[in-house]
């Protein structure tokens, strides 16, 4: 498998891994995604800003992330502080195909990476209540549930949210460039 952050050419790949996932999340009762979101126009900024990451298993497009910066305001209803820069992960999906076999793994390993280089103290991920691969996955690899919220952009919806805190507030505050 080999990661690697996507080109605006992988975008319809990922719309089809997309197409794929979207009956799956359906079917189990999630309903966070659907015919209008995420869309190309949001895997194509993704691609602008740097920030969308594909997973890939033999040349095929296994699993996809935005690994941002980008924090939702309903954030701060389950304490946490938006001032404080994170590495934030969104839209991770896996095509149907390539479940359980560590390709969401890889992609969350990805953003520490990320989230370490640019010596960044904490990462955050929501994820839809009804999504159970990934509230399994989540305390898995060191995330801490910090509780749940609503969207505005997705009214009806509940979103757990969870933390992995890599180094205290203080420590990432010295550390991360000023410049950001």
């Amino acid at each position: 498998m080999k990661v690697r952050e996507a080109k605006l050419e992988d975008v319809a790949a990922v719309m089809g891994l997309v197409h794929r996932v979207v009956p799956q999340m359906r079917a189990s009762g999630n309903f966070q995604w659907d015919d209008h979101y995420p869309n190309v126009s949001v895997f194509a900024r993704d691609v602008a800003m740097a920030t969308l990451w594909v997973a890939e298993v033999d040349g095929q497009i296994a699993g996809v992330a935005a690994i941002t910066t980008d924090q939702e305001p309903e954030y701060a209803n389950v304490g946490w502080d938006l001032s404080e820069l994170a590495i934030v992960v969104h839209r991770l999906a896996v095509d149907p195909a390539f479940q359980g076999k560590g390709v969401a793994m890889a992609l969350m390993l990805q953003a520490e990476v990320i989230c370490r280089t640019r010596e960044i103290a904490v990462l955050r991920v929501d994820t839809n209540t009804q999504n159970e691969a990934t509230q399994r996955l989540f305390p898995k690899l060191g995330y801490s549930l910090a509780g749940e919220i609503g969207l505005s952009f997705r009214p009806g919806l509940r979103f757990q949210c969870y933390e992995k805190r890599l180094l205290t507030k203080e420590e990432g505050a010295k550390r991360a460039p000023s410049s950001r």
